[in-house]
């Protein structure tokens, strides 16, 4: 699976961003999704999960209130909706796929990774 993330640039404080993360396989459908992001200096987090039917979500407690994340499976693609950004909203957003385990805020779990979109935050 190859995945391509954009929607990245600088915003100020309170701005919104759409990301979006485009896949090439035909069973796209069949892959769980997430977004993580790492800012410098500091390990790569989870930002959120939807699960492949899209039934379920999930997302950190940083983000909730802020971000949506959804798909569209007809377009082969991954969305993540950024309301409210704030300065520590700042990094490289990597979108993934398929991950194995309990947990989807493991990024070892995930087997695909997209090149990631830099988000800037400024105050």
């Amino acid at each position: 699976v190859q995945l391509q993330a954009s929607g990245g640039g600088l915003v100020q404080a309170g701005d919104s961003l759409r990301l979006s993360c485009t896949a090439s396989r035909r069973t796209f459908t069949s892959y769980s999704l997430g977004w993580f992001r790492q800012a410098p200096g500091k390990e790569r987090e989870f930002v959120g999960a939807v699960q492949y039917g899209g039934g379920r979500t999930w997302l950190a407690d940083s983000v909730k209130g802020r971000f949506t994340i959804s798909r569209d499976n007809a377009a082969k693609t991954l969305n993540l909706q950024m309301n409210n950004l704030k300065p520590d909203d700042t990094g490289v957003y990597y979108c993934a796929a398929q991950f194995v385990g309990a947990s989807p805020s493991v990024s070892s779990a995930w087997g695909y990774w997209g090149q990631g979109t830099l988000v800037t935050v400024s105050s």
